[in-house]
């Protein structure tokens, strides 16, 4: 049997994901910097983020309308509640991330929120298809809970507790949003562009919480570049490199390399930011990440099995046609 990636096409998708995956892993450092340089909260960061993002994915389809071809979906009721709750889980999901970053740190914050998300989806596909969760599932949720033990525990005992503690809790809320946007989204029609009413229903409603509560903006030109390419890069290009490499790349394929998010993160918030996490903590994150990666592997294998095994029932079918004896009319 072929590799999933031996095609060009699944070669350049691989690409695509690894590169949405990159420029996902720079949007801590990126609203952390914002943060220090301006005062912004994470409520003002991720309205920013959302809205301009919004506004990114609107112009792309409004440019590349003429190459869609198909008739659009038609929006049904159950569609309509799919839409709100992705909005509310993207919306949802920023906002807890960027400020899982104020208290907790980059590193904690992406490691946290990304790396139980796919569990978490994986859990809730289960609990929604009326099942309860395979032992693999089961297995890869025990060993990132103790991961995360590790990561919090150290980190917390190690720094100011009360703030690492809350920090991740954000980062748990942060996963939960993106399990809900990812579990609401599968059920969408082809058709309808869901990152842009995802990004606009989020922008929507965030904006008249941030006004509520005094929404703040910047004039600092620095600040304003980062706020652009925070909303630019890894929110609207990510999310189309993303969704394209997916045409040609398996989705437990997908899954694992985006685990490059919380790597490139941590990276990054290391060299620029000074954050340092000890061993233990790091190897509870590592844990993790082992957990989501382990999981989507056995996932893969078994979706390569039960195709081999498709494959050759219907050699078998078609052999023991081929030799059956014919009889005529």
């Amino acid at each position: 049997m072929s590799s999933p990636l031996s095609s060009p096409a699944s070669r350049r998708g691989f690409l695509l994901v690894v590169l949405a995956a990159l420029c996902w892993g720079t949007s801590g450092v990126s609203g952390r910097f914002v943060a220090e340089r301006t005062g912004l909260g994470p409520l003002d960061i991720a309205w920013h983020r959302m809205a301009i993002g919004a506004v990114v994915l609107l112009i792309g389809t409004a440019l590349t309308r003429r190459r869609r071809l198909g008739t659009p979906a038609a929006l049904t009721r159950a569609t309509a509640v799919r839409l709100v709750l992705i909005g509310a889980g993207l919306a949802a999901y920023q906002l807890a991330y960027f400020a899982a970053v104020a208290r907790a740190g980059v590193s904690i914050a992406t490691l946290v929120a990304l790396g139980l998300a796919p569990l978490l989806i994986a859990v809730g596909a289960s609990v929604l298809g009326h099942g309860r969760p395979d032992r693999s599932t089961v297995v890869a949720l025990a060993v990132a809970l103790t991961g995360l033990v590790l990561l919090v525990g150290i980190s917390a005992g190690i720094d100011t507790g009360t703030a690492v503690v809350l920090g991740a809790l954000l980062a748990v809320g942060s996963a939960l949003g993106y399990a809900v946007v990812t579990l609401a989204g599968a059920g969408v029609p082809a058709g309808i562009p869901v990152t842009l009413v995802g990004f606009a229903g989020g922008a929507l409603l965030l904006t008249p919480v941030a006004l509520v509560t005094g929404l703040h903006v910047t004039g600092d030109p620095v600040s304003l570049a980062v706020l652009l390419y925070l909303g630019a890069v890894p929110s609207a290009l990510a999310y189309a490199m993303f969704f394209a490499g997916l045409r040609t790349v398996p989705g437990p394929v997908a899954s694992i390399v985006t685990l490059l998010e919380p790597l490139t993160a941590t990276a990054l918030a290391t060299a620029f930011l000074g954050e340092r996490l000890a061993p233990a903590a790091l190897a509870g994150g590592l844990l993790v990440l082992a957990a989501v990666a382990g999981l989507y592997v056995r996932r893969l294998r078994a979706d390569r099995a039960s195709r081999a095994v498709a494959w050759t029932a219907s050699v078998d079918l078609s052999d023991s046609a081929a030799i059956a004896p014919r009889t005529e009319p």
